[in-house]
């Protein structure tokens, strides 16, 4: 995991652990709700916060697990 993925990573589980103490979101939400704040995170620190550069590496990765769960892409 290159340095980029693992510091979103960390981010992620930071703002996650937040908002289940603060009761924004339930333990049992948290494998619904992780993807999507990781993919914001991600963007936002890759992109300096200029999200349409990294648009389409997202959709690449989005495509494979696709790929990987029976041909869907997930969301």
């Amino acid at each position: 995991m290159d340095r980029l993925r693992k510091e979103a990573l960390q981010i992620t589980k930071e703002i996650v652990v937040k908002f289940i103490e603060t009761q924004r979101v339930s333990p049992t939400s948290v494998k619904e709700v992780f993807p999507q704040v990781y993919r914001v995170v991600l963007e936002a620190i890759a992109t300096d916060g200029d999200p349409e550069s990294l648009r389409p590496a997202i959709a690449a990765e989005s495509e494979k697990k696709g790929r990987k769960n029976g041909g869907q892409a997930s969301t």
